[in-house]
């Protein structure tokens, strides 16, 4: 015999309790976790006269950071 409680006048299981309460904890858990997605990194806005002035800039803080492939000498 399952132990039965009566909400809003219906009977409802002591194992349908438990599932419900489960249910709803890791449901709210999932929910409250960050998204897996990684958003790419961004610095300010680099306000550059052209493409290659943007280029330029771009891989010099790349290198700056240690980024780059190329040895210091």
């Amino acid at each position: 015999m399952v132990a039965t409680y009566t909400i809003l006048g219906r009977q409802v299981g002591s194992h349908m309790l438990a599932m419900a309460t489960l249910g709803t904890t890791f449901a709210g858990i999932y929910l409250a976790m960050p998204s897996k997605t990684k958003e790419k990194e961004s610095g300010p806005p680099i306000n550059a006269a052209s493409k290659d002035e943007e280029k330029f800039i771009q891989d010099f803080l790349k290198n700056a950071n240690g980024g780059g492939e190329k040895a210091k000498t």
